[in-house]
């Protein structure tokens, strides 16, 4: 293992939904589970799914003029993996919290992002540099 793997606990309303909503659509794989949790092995990070019986609502944040949910998720992947996640998820229909667009365009930490939202409301942000040095690159 080249880097540390990042683990994940947050609530959802149904297991079964979750578990189609991240193995179908997003093809992450089921590791353990019980009778209220599930783990998901997403992107090579451990996702834990756990039943909640009150899901607060999440406040939001705007960044670059969109409302960004302060609560969110995701993964930074390739570029052209970000794009073959974006085509599918727009040939499937997906309803996105925020479109797919590039963000700070022409700026420091010039990004390709989208969100999606999980059955259970959680937001998930997919992201892609052209260049891993903008990911934490400031502005000056």
């Amino acid at each position: 293992m080249s880097r540390p793997r990042f683990h994940l606990a947050f609530p959802v309303r149904s297991l079964a939904a979750t578990r189609a909503f991240y193995v179908d659509l997003l093809g992450a794989r089921v590791g353990r589970s019980a009778d209220r949790w599930i783990d998901f092995d997403f992107f090579g990070h451990q996702l834990s799914a756990h039943l909640a019986d009150d899901m607060a609502a999440v406040p939001t944040n705007v960044v670059d003029d969109e409302a960004v949910p302060a609560s969110h998720f995701g993964v930074i992947v390739p570029w052209a993996d970000w794009e073959a996640l974006r085509d599918r998820l727009l040939d499937q229909d997906v309803e996105f919290l925020i479109r797919p667009q590039i963000r700070f365009e022409g700026q420091a930490g010039e990004q390709a992002t989208l969100f999606i939202v999980d059955p259970s409301g959680n937001a998930l942000e997919f992201k892609a540099f052209r260049d891993d040095g903008e990911i934490f690159r400031r502005n000056p």
